[in-house]
């Protein structure tokens, strides 16, 4: 006999209420990095618009920047701890295979109730997020979903090595998504090439850093101009057809932030996407530097929070890297 099984339903949509970010203390210029590799602050700003970034403390954890921003991201959404359904962590420099981040991080922040799970999808994951999220409210598997973005990727970089030392950084952005009766996110546009494996790695023997005799991990390496050609000819059209998808164009945007990876890249698909000048650019990379899965909803809460834009006003969102992995989708701001 088969067994007819009753199905949960969720709200008509999900949005996201609220964005919170962490940056660290410390802040790393151009001509400090400059000591270990042969460059110069004037190279370093014409080939990735960074002028500085920040580091996080020895002692600082990828869990303690997380939980700092959830809690934050909760504050601001109004929305008490306990009625988190799901708690979704997106990092790669998580230094433990198990437990995950996650399950530390629901405990930090009194999430009692909520499941949790790592997404390891890059400087994606954040995106891979949002989708994981909406998907759980509209089925009713969460009421609520806190998704966080958090790297410390300063751990898993050579500070010797002239092609990565500069790009990359530490932060942790979150966002709280709940129910609603409007549609305020649009469909996901997302795939992976596993073909490139190589473009962005980690290196199979392990490095012994430099600094003070510290820790030994493996680090993260680069091909430079695979990725920067990869992202210029493919992540342009996977952000049209984000907005294909939505049914809106360019036009409609109320802002445009993408994954924080170069300012050249950006301006790149800007062109392509033939971007109204009206329409607001994330460019946080500027002052926090390449902090992948946390990029994009750091550089959210500074522009929503210094009224660059509006809001509840449109953006589209697009995070790309490591895989080589991507993510795209129209949402309403918070």
């Amino acid at each position: 006999m088969t067994a007819t099984l009753t199905v949960s339903v969720g709200a008509a949509h999900g949005r996201i209420l609220s964005v919170a970010g962490y940056r660290p203390d410390r802040i790393v210029t151009n001509d400090e990095l400059c000591e270990r590799i042969d460059s110069s602050d004037e190279w370093i700003r014409e080939r990735s618009g960074i002028i500085e970034r920040r580091y996080a403390a020895t002692d600082q954890s990828v869990a303690d920047m997380a939980a700092i921003a959830a809690a934050d991201a909760l504050a601001r959404a109004g929305i008490d701890p306990a009625r988190v359904g799901m708690v979704l962590v997106a990092s790669v420099t998580h230094p433990y295979p198990t437990p995950s981040a996650a399950a530390e991080v629901a405990d930090r922040i009194g999430a009692v109730a909520a499941a949790a799970m790592d997404i390891a999808a890059a400087c994606a994951g954040f995106c891979y997020g949002i989708e994981v999220a909406n998907a759980l409210i509209r089925t009713g598997s969460a009421e609520f979903v806190l998704v966080i973005g958090v790297e410390k990727l300063s751990d898993w970089i050579n500070p010797d090595d002239r092609g990565t030392a500069f790009l990359f950084a530490d932060g942790a952005g979150a966002v709280v998504l709940g129910p609603s009766d409007q549609p305020a996110i649009g469909p996901v546009v997302w795939g992976a090439d596993g073909s490139q494996l190589d473009a962005i790695t980690m290196t199979q023997s392990l490095i012994e850093y430099k600094n003070e005799g510290g820790p030994i991990f493996p680090a993260l390496e680069m091909q430079g101009q695979q990725v920067f050609r990869w992202a210029v000819g493919e992540i342009s059209k996977v952000a049209q057809q984000a907005l294909d998808v939505a049914g809106i164009t360019a036009d409609d945007l109320d802002a445009f932030i993408p994954h924080q990876a170069n300012m050249r890249i950006t301006d790149a698909i800007v062109r392509a996407l033939k971007l109204p000048e009206h329409v607001p650019v994330a460019r946080d990379i500027a002052y926090t530097g390449n902090t992948s899965a946390a990029s994009i909803p750091l550089a959210m809460q500074a522009m929503l929070d210094a009224g660059e834009i509006p809001h509840g006003g449109t953006a589209l969102i697009i995070g790309f890297g490591a895989g080589l992995v991507f993510a795209a989708q129209v949402v309403t701001l918070p």
